[in-house]
């Protein structure tokens, strides 16, 4: 039997007696958002079991789990494999399903492999947990791409839901999946509607999961990045605050429902990459026009209203982009060969 899961309204609730010997599952665990949440819920005492297909594209790495890999439980599996899945989900407590296919442009180029990871992959879990662990919670990943480009600013779950591209498409499929099982099945699942979020162990060798990898990287390196356009705005979180809205979550006022989840108010990219110098203390940027391909699924301005899930939580971020960049930039300082060379191998 899987342990009860307390009320959890303030941020205050999350701590060792709510999480300690909780049996977690995290799909998509190797990789960025996953790894972190990994982290903390060990730290929290939890019995955290991580899966991942570790595909290179994907941004799973063994470097993401240093100084914690003897304190979890890895399985390199791929849940596009539904027979996989059932001894998984057994017994698990809360599942953090972050699996997925993050790149847009992949996705417009290769729409079937996007399809098959973000949507039929999604139902696979969803069918093991109906039939083998019908009790546990389930909180899913989507992302802000869902509502396409903004008809008003700022966006919240109300707005009008009209992907620009295949990533989008399936990314909306697979939570509505989610939804509905909870309202036909009764599967306490919640989804979390992610905007850019960044921080230590994020991709950076490429734009599949955020430009900002790709920024990071070149000041690192003293060379200049690109800054297409310039004058959009987003909104961006921490990865700390991000796997804290993943805790706060796993609360029944979540349950059947989708949140966004967003950050401190948003900034252009042109101040962003100008807050980004500031923090790397130096660097320089080569402004250009959005390449077409890239130009025909861009969604311009974008930030978030998440005041729905602050009230239903207390949950707030606490790391704002100034101090997020440089924490970002002194952990890459110290780990770049283990992100930007090939990934490094199972200890």
């Amino acid at each position: 039997m899987g342990l009860p899961i307390e009320t959890a309204s303030t941020l205050t609730d999350i701590n060792d007696l709510q999480w300690k010997n909780r049996r977690v599952l995290i799909t998509g665990g190797l990789g960025f958002i996953g790894a972190n949440l990994a982290r903390r819920l060990v730290d929290l005492g939890a019995e955290v079991l991580i899966v991942d297909s570790l595909i290179p594209q994907y941004g799973g790495n063994w470097f993401n789990l240093d100084g914690i890999r003897d304190r979890v439980t890895v399985n390199l599996a791929d849940l596009r494999d539904r027979h996989v899945l059932p001894h998984l989900v057994q017994g698990r407590d809360v599942i953090f399903n972050l699996v997925g296919q993050t790149s847009h442009l992949d996705s417009m180029t290769d729409p079937f492999t996007d399809l098959a990871i973000n949507t039929e992959a999604q139902l696979h879990l969803l069918e093991a947990c109906r039939k083998e662990a019908p009790q546990t919670r389930i909180v899913f990943a989507s992302t802000r791409q869902i509502y396409g480009a903004p008809a008003y600013l700022p966006v919240d779950e109300k707005h009008p839901l009209v992907p620009p591209d295949v990533n989008g498409i399936n990314k909306l499929a697979g939570e509505f999946y989610h939804l509905l099982y909870h309202k036909v099945h009764g599967l306490r699942a919640s989804s979390l509607r992610l905007t850019n979020t960044y921080g230590p162990r994020m991709r950076v060798k490429d734009a599949r999961q955020t430009f900002l990898g790709i920024w990071i990287r070149l000041a690192l390196q003293g060379k200049p990045f690109e800054v297409w356009g310039g004058e959009q705005l987003r909104d961006f979180t921490y990865v700390d605050d991000a796997v804290e809205a993943f805790l706060a979550a796993v609360t029944p006022a979540t349950e059947g429902k989708a949140f966004n989840i967003g950050g401190f108010p948003p900034v252009s990219l042109s101040a962003l990459a100008g807050t980004l110098i500031a923090a790397n203390g130096g660097g320089s940027v080569v402004h250009k026009p959005f390449p077409p391909d890239r130009k025909k699924i861009d969604i311009g301005d974008y930030h978030a209203d998440d005041s729905a899930f602050r009230a239903a939580t207390g949950w707030e971020p606490r790391i704002d982009m100034p101090e997020g960049l440089g924490r970002t930039l002194d952990w890459f300082r110290r780990n770049l060969p283990h992100y930007w060379q090939e990934e490094s191998l199972p200890p």
